[in-house]
């Protein structure tokens, strides 16, 4: 039985004030007629921001188990939500300047965002293997719905389809895991598997379990779903995917490890295993991404490899054999926070450009193609320097906030004693350049093609586009507060 108390419903505020907005949405579409509908973006916005400053509101609050043990408030949780509620405000904004010249404004594209947005945040609270399950569902199946939204071609129809039977297999070896655990210890509460010991059934349901959210990061080899998804969703959708979900299952991976399984014998059996997954994803999403003539495959492909990035600073938190072990492990978390924080940032204001300039024309065979970005610099300056500013951050050079997250990671690396691993990241990191500042190249050195049209302005997409480079660089020439947030988010991880 759950027992609770106001409290417990009081600390999902940023969850109830989703969810709120999500019934407000679909209850007020019924009663709409007109094709403008212009609003339902602002108040998805809106009710993104009041979740963020809730969150923020909460920020300061120590650990506390709620719900009976099932979830946890917590500074990580806290920092986790507010950069999912970051990555739906920006989606909002994003959808709002995709859809309209489409007529396909309605209220359940926007609901959707909300209600996945709300499995996220209670996946970053979970503290027990079947809550975590609930709200992985959650998530997974308002965004298996967002994928396929446009019906128009066969594109989004294939690409939902993928996503949602690879994703029901990822679930059910995710589930499968919980029942081993299950089975091992008689729990399922996240404190009472690691009170419970070790053993090969434990350890069989631990390796299931990471090949289930292995799925949800991108992970190699589990990532094939991940460019004909990302090409084929909405790129809002896409831009909320390749946020949203992503911190949402880090989130909850960290937590899961650390908190069930964080004790030496399991360290010792997982932290190798995901040193090897961070290899085969830095170097398979870099490599994957060389040859992409379609900018949005390479942002796939680039995500994947990001993935790699945080997967380092995942295994980092393993070592535990030294007198420094917990200041490790703070270290590694930190800079996954940051991490996370400075993709969000980066990766939506990518996708925010490759809406804008897919506008042109939405029904060319390959609307994101590399011959878009041609002469750019000419046609839209600020357009180009903004994008251009985002690239330098996805290949992680100063003065930018992927470059201090990309810092903050691979030495975590090399204090945890994974120097190798450190060194095979900045290699990584090295081939990525290429793909990236092809992009830089094509925007500022080539000629638009003749008769090249001009995108229609929509002050959403180009104001996100705009806002988040100058975050991510005011984030790389200032990292302070938001590395302090992210240790203090650290120093408040219960569970």
């Amino acid at each position: 039985m759950i027992h609770f108390q106001a409290a417990d419903v009081a600390a999902l505020a940023p969850e109830i004030l989703l969810s709120a907005g999500a019934i407000v949405l679909m209850v007020t579409e019924v009663f709409l007629r007109g094709e403008r509908r212009g609003y339902q973006a602002l108040l998805t916005a809106a009710f993104a921001a009041a979740a963020f400053e809730a969150f923020a509101a909460q920020s300061g609050n120590p650990p506390r188990a709620i719900f009976g043990g099932f979830a946890v408030q917590d500074g990580f949780a806290t920092f986790a939500g507010a950069v999912v509620c970051a990555g739906l405000f920006a989606t909002a904004l994003i959808g709002a300047g995709f859809l309209r010249p489409r007529a396909a404004e309605r209220g359940e594209f926007y609901a959707l965002a909300l209600l996945a947005a709300v499995g996220m945040c209670l996946l970053v609270r979970g503290a027990d293997l079947l809550f975590v399950f609930v709200a992985l569902e959650l998530m997974s199946v308002s965004t298996y719905a967002l994928v396929a939204y446009l019906r128009v071609g066969t594109r989004p129809s294939e690409a939902s389809f993928k996503y949602f039977i690879l994703g029901a297999f990822s679930s059910a070896l995710f589930l499968y895991g919980t029942a081993l655990c299950f089975g091992a210890t008689g729990r399922t509460s996240l404190s009472g598997i690691a009170a419970a010991g070790g053993g090969r059934l434990l350890l069989a349901g631990l390796g299931l379990i990471l090949a289930g959210l292995a799925f949800k990061v991108a992970a190699v080899p589990f990532h094939m779903w991940t460019p004909d998804v990302y090409e084929g969703a909405p790129t809002p959708v896409t831009a909320f995917m390749a946020v949203g979900v992503k911190a949402a299952a880090f989130a909850v991976l960290v937590r899961i490890l650390l908190s069930a399984f964080g004790a030496r014998p399991f360290a010792a059996a997982w932290q190798p295993l995901l040193e090897a997954l961070a290899v085969l994803t830095m170097f398979g999403g870099n490599l994957l991404a060389l040859g992409q003539r379609s900018v949005k495959r390479m942002l796939a492909y680039s995500s994947v490899a990001h993935a790699g990035y945080l997967l380092v600073a995942v295994a980092s938190t393993a070592r535990t054999g030294r007198a420094a072990a917990a200041a490790v492990r703070g270290e590694a978390v930190t800079g996954l926070l940051f991490s996370l924080a400075a993709y969000t940032a980066t990766t939506a204001g990518a996708f925010a450009a490759l809406a804008a300039f897919e506008r042109l024309s939405g029904s060319e065979p390959q609307p994101w193609d590399l011959d878009r970005f041609a002469g750019l610099a000419k046609r839209r300056p600020w357009a180009a320097a903004a994008t251009a500013m985002l690239m330098l951050s996805l290949a992680g050079i100063p003065p930018s906030a992927g470059f201090v997250g990309k810092l903050l990671v691979f030495r975590a690396a090399v204090d945890a004693g994974l120097v190798p691993l450190a060194i095979l990241g900045v290699i990584a990191s090295l081939i990525g350049l290429y793909y990236y500042l092809r992009v830089v190249v094509v925007m500022y050195m080539e000629p638009a093609p003749a008769g090249a049209p001009v995108s229609p302005p929509s002050w959403p997409t180009d104001l996100t586009l705009v806002a988040t480079a100058a975050i991510v660089l005011l984030i790389g020439i200032g990292p302070g507060p938001l590395t302090a947030a992210a240790a203090a988010a650290t120093g408040l991880l219960g569970g």
